[in-house]
């Protein structure tokens, strides 16, 4: 299958320290592929790289066939094709729900209101957050908060959705239903690439897992052998590490 997002040589940097070292990524539609890791390893800066909300220092990006790595792109134009969410809720608070879900339907995509507002309450019904959509932010759950996130980001119907450690900060109990919706969405067909420390979540879910460490991919596979017969050593020292 022809990737709709890869990536080939990315090295980023902060300063002195490098954060990517040469990564390679694909995604093929309707994959959804994890990346697993320590803290610090660099999942969280290739999302933001991919998403083209952090500029490179070597490499390319592609989404489809186009070169989005290219300065002479329109970053804003690219970043409106992904749908991204993050650890923190980031829904704007002075808006309501409904608002938030919509906003990017109708300002950046040019959809009518009556017409945005009909696919948010669609969505927002499905997730069983409808009788929120005029309440405000701070009036829901992080459970709640999360899966609004979602919603807005799936709204646009982007081409690929970034997840980047979306359950880091939620209580445990509200891990679950944020997780749920995520199935549904992988079940559905969307194409999600998606940072996560949920090892179960990844390995019943996702196509393909990508270990990252040191800001390079040391290993990479299907789920079933990646997490029951790991090659590399740091691998194993990782998953060992997470064993109950």
């Amino acid at each position: 299958m022809s990737a709709v997002l890869r990536a080939e040589g990315l090295w980023k940097a902060f300063g002195e320290r490098e954060v990517l070292r040469g990564v390679d990524v694909a995604l093929a539609r309707h994959e959804v592929v994890a990346l697993i890791g320590s803290s610090g390893s660099g999942k969280s800066t290739l999302l933001r790289c991919l998403g083209l909300l952090e500029p490179i220092d070597d490499g390319q990006i592609f989404l489809g066939e186009e070169d989005i790595s290219d300065p002479r792109v329109d970053g804003n134009r690219v970043r409106a094709r992904f749908g991204a969410v993050f650890q923190a809720y980031n829904l704007f608070p002075h808006l309501s729900v409904l608002d938030n879900v919509t906003l990017a339907s109708r300002v950046v995509h040019r959809v009518p209101r009556g017409e945005a507002e009909e696919r948010a309450m669609a969505l927002l019904e499905r997730i069983g957050l409808a009788d929120k959509a005029r309440e405000h932010p701070d009036r829901l759950s992080g459970g709640q908060q999360q899966r609004a996130a979602i919603v807005r980001a799936i709204a646009t119907d982007p081409e690929v959705l970034l997840l980047d450690e979306i359950t880091s900060a939620l209580d445990p109990e509200l891990v679950g239903e944020v997780l749920e919706l995520v199935r549904e969405l992988a079940s559905d067909g969307a194409t999600i690439l998606m940072a996560t420390h949920e090892m179960a979540f990844a390995r019943d879910v996702a196509n393909h897992v990508l270990f990252l460490d040191g800001g390079v991919v040391v290993e990479q596979g299907p789920p079933a052998e990646l997490f029951t017969s790991p090659r590399h050593p740091r691998t194993r020292e990782f998953l060992a590490r997470l064993a109950p």
